[in-house]
């Protein structure tokens, strides 16, 4: 096991790493929805979910993999009416490829952020 680190990828603020790595699988803790240089939340979902996103795969990216490597998705929305439009912005991020998904409806998130992405993705 070796915990992936990189310049470009944000220290985490809690017990945790960003990213581990396990036989080929890296496992990707969840990312929330905030500008890794200006620590901004946005305000809607749509870009909350893009900024997700783009967290997901700068941590990708630097552990040797990329967004169509991704297995699986776990995303949690701060409230199910949330789910239509997380889906339109996840489909155009992954377009043709599929990963496996979960979406889990939560009652609030750190930093009242509206989503939380975590992914299992399969390095090159």
């Amino acid at each position: 096991m070796q915990i992936v680190n990189h310049p470009n990828i944000p220290a985490s603020n809690g017990h945790y790493s960003q990213c581990v790595e396990h036989n080929g699988i890296l496992y990707l803790s969840g990312q929330l929805p905030i500008n890794p240089l200006t620590r901004d939340i946005p305000e809607t979902i749509e870009e909350q979910t893009d900024v997700a996103l783009k967290n997901v795969e700068t941590i990708l990216i630097e552990a040797g993999s990329s967004r169509k490597m991704v297995l699986q998705a776990r995303i949690y929305i701060s409230s199910i009416k949330l789910w239509a439009k997380v889906n339109d912005i996840y489909s155009i991020f992954f377009e043709h490829h599929k990963p496996a998904r979960t979406i889990i409806p939560t009652h609030e998130l750190h930093f009242g952020c509206l989503i939380e992405i975590e992914v299992t993705a399969i390095k090159y």
